[in-house]
């Protein structure tokens, strides 16, 4: 049985690798206010679930 939500290593993977991307110059998929930290920016996208990626669970 497999769940939609995401484990923290899920998590921390694609924060990490979409802060990699805003430190590269991507643009942000939020309004930024506040902190220009990539890590706090990719957080935010992550929370209001603006990001087109997918995690594919494989049944066990």
């Amino acid at each position: 049985m497999t769940s939609n939500k995401l484990t923290r290593f899920e998590r921390a993977r694609i924060i990490g690798a979409r802060a990699l991307q805003l430190s590269m110059g991507a643009r942000p998929m939020v309004e930024v206010t506040g902190s220009l930290d990539p890590i706090d920016i990719a957080i935010r996208e992550l929370k209001e679930n603006v990001l087109p990626l997918e995690v594919r669970h494989t049944p066990d």
